[in-house]
């Protein structure tokens, strides 16, 4: 009996990196052929954000104008979800006007870049007299400051410390599920608090999102209201069995 004893295959994935959050959006609307003018926000949000799910999970630095693009997204679909929904048709034709611009930039770009190449110059070499005699000279202060630093490299080579790396390890993760949790216990405590609350000054900008991406969920949900505008809006829970306007 012959046992096959070959190594399993690995298998490996490539993500592709994107300039920017319009990037992304242009290459999901190409991929999976959606009209990028009337734009069906339920389902590039879908598709965006398992994107952006699979470069957190190959541990890929997404840029906070990425996280932007989602809960802008975000609020478009919520808002599409309202009887009244002018605002979310007005937002809409914005994102496809910026997607529409952008196509054209890209288009531009590549024509430009088949015109010329920058990436290399050349030119015949040139004859070039020199001379190998040094004749300056230096004052015995300046050779001694010259050995020193020369002497201090060494130690300019040694990894940094793990004190430097404190601030990249430990920025803390704030999940939706946390400020959906924070919103509600507020609530309870006080019927009713004003919106910018919510969004107190020195926060994160990882909190900041979090928090609008709950509170976008409770609004959909129907669990809680957002009453007023600009400085007056305030934010109350809905009492169950309550109609929403």
């Amino acid at each position: 009996m012959v046992i096959n004893m070959q190594p399993p295959v690995k298998l490996q994935y490539k993500l592709e990196v994107f300039e920017g959050p319009l990037d992304l959006l242009l290459v999901l609307i190409s991929k999976h052929k959606l009209d990028i003018y009337d734009i069906q926000i339920s389902e590039l949000l879908e598709q965006y954000m398992i994107q952006i799910n699979a470069m957190q999970e190959n541990q890929m630095d997404i840029a906070s104008e990425f996280l932007e693009m989602a809960s802008r997204l975000v609020y478009i679909k919520s808002v599409m979800l309202l009887p009244k929904h002018e605002e979310a048709e007005e937002l809409k034709k914005e994102l496809e006007g910026q997607l529409l611009d952008y196509q054209e930039c890209r288009r531009s770009a590549k024509l430009f870049g088949e015109m010329a190449c920058f990436d290399f110059y050349s030119r015949k070499p040139e004859k070039i007299e020199y001379d190998m005699t040094y004749t300056r000279t230096h004052e015995s202060g300046i050779l001694a400051s010259a050995y020193i630093s020369a002497a201090g490299r060494g130690k300019r080579r040694l990894p940094p410390p793990v004190e430097a790396f404190s601030d990249i390890v430990t920025r803390r993760v704030v999940s939706v599920n946390s400020r959906i949790v924070y919103i509600m216990k507020t609530l309870r405590e006080a019927a009713r608090i004003s919106f910018f609350s919510l969004f107190p000054n020195g926060s994160e900008r990882s909190e900041l999102v979090a928090t609008f991406l709950a509170l976008l969920e409770l609004i959909k949900d129907k669990r809680v209201r957002v009453n007023g505008t600009d400085d007056y809006a305030t934010v109350e829970m809905v009492k169950e069995g309550a109609v929403i306007d």
